[in-house]
């Protein structure tokens, strides 16, 4: 059987959940026993996001295959519990860089490049070809920015032509939206939707259904509205009210008939709801936890949370697997560095450093990991938060007070971490760096091998610098245990103090992995380690121990 497309728009202003919107799509038809897959296609010139700022663009979710995406990916991959690949994000930067290449090549013969057919072909090529390579029932398709947006015509132009290719019955347009309430006259107001829905039907496209993002209830009347202005049937005109958890949004719109509108539509089997029990179930102990346990995540992006967003859900699985609620402290590391660790610091349970690049705030994040060690509260550290663990390390316990990463200080006297071989002449910034799943052979006597119960695992990278092996001896002399190691033995993975229940640092990035379900074990470690020294009321601080 042919794919089946799924496409997903949005409207009236952006930032308004299509990435749970698609996500939560995914998992209605996972749930229905479907194969799936799904593609965000991003209108902007960029390549890739991996060289955009996290406050413009939040974080840069990679893919077992190296691929720098979307966070939205990362949605994606969590709700629906599939692994994605660099080819389900699409930018418009691929797209004419791939059309440009081709053309120095002489492919097209001299013709003459147009944005009809040629750059459209390319992106539908994009879509149809990952559909056919992972032979899946239905791609769902997320189409980045508003309708109206110059540069996202192309990508709406395309996904109206490939109805046509493939034909009208094998595809099903959704239309994301907002229903703005004004409190003046406390109403919600449908005329963005209705704008919204006839510019898209301008340029050929009539979606099969409506789901209207609200912040409160929305009366019958206006669905009437909406249904009659848009030419959408009632059924397919779904009211999304902000939830305080987005992981309810699946049941949500499976409530509203979505998923039966969806398989009606495509002439689909229904398929079974009943899958949906471990979702649902998930979701109820989450609404059941009531303890609750504070964890500081100091980074330098902490006032764009987005840029986090992986770690973040991350802690929150492993809370659900520990019966913990868990309250993220955002904390700026460069408020450590003008206040000191203790004002921000001795409030909370345990203290994650997430990765980062770039000299900024990155002594804010050494005293984290400082007051982490003198205190023995349980420490992780991700890509650049164990970083940050060994300089401290190597600072206040081997005296080597000099010691930073070349990356901070390229003429430092003491590189603990340096950059990679391989990565020494590498001059350009998009795409060079480590990326993607590696392997990493754990020591049996290792903290982490618990947690893991393996011996080899493996872990997506995104990084440039690593730790120098010159200094391996000596702080292993000193109480470092390096519990992960590249196969070869050359790349330190992940290293553990042996002197504290629960500091642990990892050169790669374990957020990418978990899901609500399946939480990754070093977080639940983590966690776990949390509810245990609260348990014992056994935070100390080690220069009061007699060693």
């Amino acid at each position: 059987m042919s794919a089946k497309y799924i496409f997903v728009t949005g409207g009236v202003v952006s930032s308004i959940g299509k990435g749970i919107t698609v996500a939560s799509i995914g998992r209605i038809l996972k749930n229905r026993g479907f194969d799936i897959s799904v593609i965000k296609l991003d209108p902007y010139l960029n390549v890739d996001p991996g060289t955009m700022s996290p406050y413009q663009h939040g974080e840069v979710f990679v893919t077992e295959d190296g691929g720098e995406t979307d966070l939205d990916l990362g949605h994606y991959e969590r709700f629906i519990d599939i692994e994605l690949n660099k080819k389900s994000n699409v930018t418009a930067g691929q797209v004419y860089l791939s059309l440009i290449t081709k053309e120095r090549k002489g492919d097209f013969l001299g013709g003459t490049i147009q944005t009809i057919p040629h750059v459209t072909n390319e992106i539908k090529h994009h879509i149809t070809d990952l559909a056919e390579s992972l032979d899946v029932d239905v791609m769902v398709v997320e189409v980045g920015g508003t309708v109206g947006d110059i540069e996202g015509l192309p990508f709406l132009e395309a996904i109206r032509q490939l109805r046509n290719d493939v034909g009208r019955e094998n595809v099903y347009f959704i239309h994301l939206t907002l229903l703005p309430n004004l409190n003046v006259a406390n109403e919600l107001k449908t005329k963005p939707t209705q704008h919204s829905v006839s510019e898209l039907r301008s340029i050929g496209i009539q979606p099969d259904a409506l789901i209207c993002r609200s912040q409160g209830e929305v009366p019958d009347f206006v669905i009437d509205k909406l249904s009659l202005f848009c030419d959408v049937n009632k059924e397919e005109v779904i009211p999304l009210i902000d939830v305080d958890n987005v992981y309810r949004v699946p049941m949500i719109l499976e409530g509203y008939g979505l998923g039966n509108s969806i398989t009606k539509t495509l002439g689909l089997p229904p398929g079974s709801i009943s899958n949906n029990n471990s979702w649902s179930s998930a979701i109820s102990e989450m609404d059941a936890l009531e303890e609750v346990v504070s964890i500081a995540l100091v980074g330098k992006y902490v006032e764009y949370p987005d840029a986090y967003m992986s770690v973040k859900e991350a802690i929150t699985h492993a809370g659900l697997r520990v019966g913990r609620r868990t309250q993220i402290k955002w904390v700026h590391s460069e408020d450590l560095e003008r206040d000191g660790a203790e004002q921000h610091l001795s409030d909370v349970s345990g203290i994650v450093v997430p990765g980062g690049f770039g000299k900024r705030g990155v002594e804010g994040m050494i005293l984290a990991a400082e007051y982490a060690r003198t205190n023995n509260i349980p420490y992780l550290g991700l890509c650049l938060g164990m970083q940050v663990m060994i300089i401290e390390w190597c600072r206040n316990v081997l005296n080597l007070f000099q010691a930073d990463s070349e990356e901070f200080q390229p003429d430092t006297p003491n590189p603990v971490i340096h950059v990679m071989p391989d990565q020494m002449n590498v001059t350009n910034k998009g795409g060079t760096m480590r990326l993607g799943m590696y392997p990493c052979s754990l020591d049996l006597k290792s903290k982490s091998h618990g947690f893991y119960e393996s011996n080899l695992v493996e872990e997506r990278h995104r990084h440039r610098f690593e730790l120098n092996n010159a200094y391996r001896e000596a702080m292993e002399e000193s109480g470092i245990c390096f519990a992960g190691l590249s196969p070869d033995g050359t790349l330190v993975e992940i290293a553990e103090s042996s002197q504290h229940d629960f500091m642990v640092g990892v050169q790669f990035h374990p957020e990418f992995r978990s899901r609500p379900t399946l939480p990754h074990p070093l977080f639940v470690g983590f966690l776990d380690s949390v509810k245990q020294m609260l348990r014992e009321g056994a935070q100390f601080s080690f220069n009061e121990v007699e060693t």
